[in-house]
């Protein structure tokens, strides 16, 4: 008898909807592996290779992506950054669940190439609380709030697009309670 094949969880949200709280707590759990992106920037001090990003150089990571090793990649600032094919077959290979943090444009780059997974977007309850808690932080100025609020209503505006074969995302969690939230999640991975 083969083992159970893993599965791929895919993890959305704007930023202070509570998706990197969710996705801490979820790296917690036994069978949990969680992506560590690649980038062609050079590492800073305190970082590790192949654990806060997969350093390459600009060469080799464009020989990666001909190569089409990278299920997502962008390029942002004048370094490219991807999401490596390699760490998820190798964790599902051996019944992981691989755990991806993502932005929408690359869940619909996953979708347009037919990537299988559960796809979860984090949703604040709503964009008045969303920019309380941008505000609570108390890491950002005004003007960048109001930005990060911006991308928000574009993000929720995304998230419900159709893509080929279907919605964008498979289930949409309202962050109103942290914990309720992780227990929802849980559930929909487990289950």
């Amino acid at each position: 008898m083969s083992e159970k094949r893993g599965k791929l969880v895919v993890i959305s949200g704007p930023s202070g909807a509570g998706k990197t709280s969710v996705c801490r707590v979820l790296k917690e759990s036994a069978g949990v592996e969680f992506s560590v992106s690649a980038t062609t920037r050079p590492m800073r001090a305190g970082e590790q290779d192949g654990v806060d990003y997969h350093f390459l150089t600009r060469e080799v990571f464009e020989q990666r992506m001909a190569e089409d090793q990278f299920l997502e990649h962008a390029e942002y600032n004048g370094n490219l950054y991807g999401t490596p094919r390699w760490p998820m077959d190798d964790a599902l290979a051996r019944g992981k669940t691989f755990l991806l943090e993502i932005e929408v444009d690359g869940t619909r780059q996953l979708r347009d190439r037919g990537v299988d997974g559960l796809y979860l977007f984090i949703e604040p309850p709503s964009i008045d609380e969303l920019r309380r808690r941008l505000q609570r932080r108390g890491t950002n100025a005004a003007a960048e709030i109001d930005q990060r609020v911006a991308i928000a209503r574009e993000e929720i505006s995304a998230a419900r697009e159709e893509v080929a074969g279907g919605p964008l995302y498979g289930h949409f969690i309202e962050n109103v309670d942290l914990e309720a939230t992780i227990a929802s999640v849980k559930e929909l991975i487990w289950s």
